[in-house]
């Protein structure tokens, strides 16, 4: 009769255990779903900042070509202006003043 209380105290004990065991299991999920949430949320934002690092360096690096560029325009169209009209002359004078030779393979050699 002892045997028969002591296993229905064990089963009991058993019974009453399996609540407690499944909110420890929905109690470590959810916590771990948490810390999951929580590391994620970390990385994201260290990954938002890296981002945002790498495109203000972009960003840097294209507004100096661009300067750059500009600059070089800038040279480009103060030297057109100072030596253009000067090229067109030479270019018209060259075309307008024949200077007629006769090819070295054509002159004769009176040799």
């Amino acid at each position: 009769m002892a045997e028969k209380e002591a296993q229905k105290i064990v089963q009991q004990a058993q019974l009453s255990d399996l609540p407690d065991r499944t909110k420890k299991v929905k109690d470590a999920k959810s916590e771990a779903q948490k810390e999951i949430d929580e590391y994620k949320q970390k990385k994201e934002e260290e990954f938002k900042k890296y981002e945002s690092e790498q495109q203000s360096g972009n960003k840097k690096a294209e507004e100096d070509a661009n300067k750059d560029a500009e600059v070089k325009l800038e040279e480009i169209k103060k030297a057109g202006d100072e030596k253009g009209q000067k090229v067109v002359d030479d270019l018209v004078n060259a075309v307008c003043t024949p200077h007629p030779e006769v090819p070295e393979n054509m002159q004769r050699n009176d040799d």
